[in-house]
């Protein structure tokens, strides 16, 4: 599967088991409707979040805001919050990741697009 989105927040590398490193980051994708015969536009984000297990020196990328490709394998996690009440979350095992848009600095901007795909050795699902 391949999305496209905006990263919410820098990405985080966590050790696993077996110092395994990973690198966790968040996409927002936002998609606009417009229903059969009316007027009013409606919004609506969806959340991914996005595990890339091919070495953490890609994190130093992938900051708030950038705007990624990301094509990888999705699932769904279900789980109860704090107040026991039933909720989901979309997540993605990242194998490829294309920078299609970033912030250099303030008010100048990077617009080309930067593909990254480190070879595959050993991953651990």
């Amino acid at each position: 599967m391949e999305f496209t989105g905006r990263i919410t927040a820098d990405a985080k590398v966590s050790t696993v088991k077996a110092d395994k490193e990973v690198v966790n980051f968040s996409v927002a994708i936002n998609d606009r409707y417009r229903s059969k015969g009316s007027n009013e536009t409606k919004e609506f984000v969806t959340f991914i979040n996005v595990a890339w297990w091919m070495g953490p020196g890609i994190a130093k990328i992938l900051r708030k805001g950038a705007i990624v490709t990301v094509t990888g394998r999705l699932y769904v996690t279900a789980y109860k919050d704090m107040q026991g009440e039933a909720k989901a979350s979309i997540n993605c095992h990242a194998s490829e990741i294309k920078l299609v848009h970033s912030k250099k600095s303030e008010g100048q901007a990077e617009t080309n697009p930067v593909e990254v795909a480190e070879p595959v050795e050993d991953l651990p699902f």
